[in-house]
């Protein structure tokens, strides 16, 4: 049996081999167009501001690690001054590798100011077979904010004919608008994800899962989604309560889903990132 000296080096090691990154992005209106106010980067996380003819800012998120495993921690932080716009995403499908052991991290912390409107819009996240991730999502929203907010999941991917057996996901969700929760969420899939999500109660077989929350929102949202139903590659719904509209969506991979996120943000009136269409 290993010695606790040989055990706490060997975990000193794994620490250190580990990926860690660390985005606090700043964003505030001038002059009728958004700005960068502070941009702070760490370890694997990059941040690129493409030029767009929006008012709205569009920033870019990197990790330079390509794809995250066991033990890695990454952070993205934003926050929107008083009437500024952004549209943030990621450059690519973040990838969650196998892990031996330990979770992978993703802390996610969004502030949206008075007046101002914030996109958050990913690339989906990928979990290979054995993956262990787990995602916390933090947003404090003005009185007078505007959120839209999707993150998609999609396990395994189909067209290389891999699949997520087993694994780990956890995600935690919490939207609180001035200061008040309005809403909370959380997902957890331990062990045989194929089995469980190959169930009628949780996805019916499909492999790919998004979760589209928009604030404010309401019965003229919930319409406008609506009519697109016989448009859906996959299955979506969509609910709304107290200020908020939340659609779900789940299709059978990757590519239907965002068809239908698309779908979905292009009748919403928001602009799809480009690199979504790539």
């Amino acid at each position: 049996m290993p010695s606790v000296a040989a055990v706490g080096a060997a975990e000193k090691i794994f620490a250190a081999n580990r990926a860690t990154g660390h985005i606090a992005l700043a964003v505030a209106a001038r002059a009728g167009r958004t700005r960068r106010s502070r941009v702070h980067e760490d370890g694997s996380l990059r941040v690129r501001f493409p030029n767009t003819a929006s008012e709205a800012l569009e920033a870019v998120i990197v990790n330079t690690g390509g794809g995250m495993t066991g033990g890695d921690r990454f952070a993205v932080e934003i926050a929107l001054s008083e009437g500024a716009g952004l549209i943030a995403g990621t450059a690519a499908a973040e990838k969650i590798y196998r892990s031996t052991g330990a979770d992978a991290e993703m802390n996610v912390s969004l502030t949206v100011g008075a007046g101002a409107r914030l996109c958050w819009l990913p690339q989906e996240t990928i979990l290979f077979d054995g993956a262990r991730l787990k995602r916390r999502i933090d947003v404090d929203l003005a009185d007078n904010g505007s959120l839209l907010l999707t993150e998609a999941v999609v396990f395994g991917r189909a067209a290389m004919g891999e699949t997520m057996v087993s694994g780990f996901f956890a995600d935690r969700w919490r939207v609180r608008r001035a200061g008040k929760l309005v809403f909370a969420d959380g997902v957890h899939l331990d062990k045989a994800i194929a089995e469980m999500l190959a169930t009628p109660a949780s996805a019916a077989g499909g492999i790919a899962i998004a979760t589209l929350l928009i604030a404010p929102g309401g019965d003229d949202t919930l319409s406008a989604v609506r009519t697109l139903a016989a448009q859906f590659a996959g299955e979506v719904g969509i609910s709304a309560w107290n200020g908020i509209a939340v659609a779900r969506l789940c299709a059978k991979d990757g590519t239907s889903l965002r068809h239908d996120l698309i779908l979905l943000l292009t009748k919403l009136d928001t602009l799809v990132p480009r690199l979504w269409l790539n």
